[in-house]
């Protein structure tokens, strides 16, 4: 269940919104922020590019926390305003979900924010996450 400080989260998210697009790509359109164990926030946006070199929110608001020396995420939410300026609350693309993973192995225990009323753990999102046991030798 969400805790009352998620509201809060998310309208950090929402206020680091600020879309501008560049042709046919948006930038900033989708942003995240996310908590540390230690009550640390960082917040990112996507680059969107044609290239394929752009990135997501979750992961623009990791680089800005393991810049600042930090690693375990308690907490993190990602957000998104349609075109009727109605917010969404996003769940992370199996790649975001996968570098939070990688980060540090105790982010497992991640609170993923889905929604007002709703979380999972990043371990409940990426059930398959262990690496596999060797087959038997024939």
């Amino acid at each position: 269940m969400a805790e009352p400080a998620d509201a809060d989260l998310i309208a950090v998210a929402a206020d680091a919104l600020n879309p501008h697009a560049v042709g046919d790509r948006v930038f900033a359109d989708v942003a995240a922020c996310l908590v540390t164990e230690g009550g640390a926030r960082y917040v990112g946006v996507c680059i969107d590019t044609g290239s394929g070199t752009g990135f997501c929110a979750e992961a623009s608001a990791i680089a800005a926390m393991v810049t600042a020396g930090e690693h375990r995420i308690a907490r993190v939410v990602a957000v998104w305003r349609d075109a009727g300026g109605r917010l969404h609350v996003l769940p992370p693309c199996g790649r975001c979900r996968e570098f939070i993973r990688q980060v540090d192995p105790g982010n497992l225990d991640t609170v993923v924010v889905l929604g007002p009323d709703r979380t999972a753990t990043l371990a409940e999102l990426l059930p398959a996450h262990a690496w596999p046991e060797p087959l038997p030798e024939r």
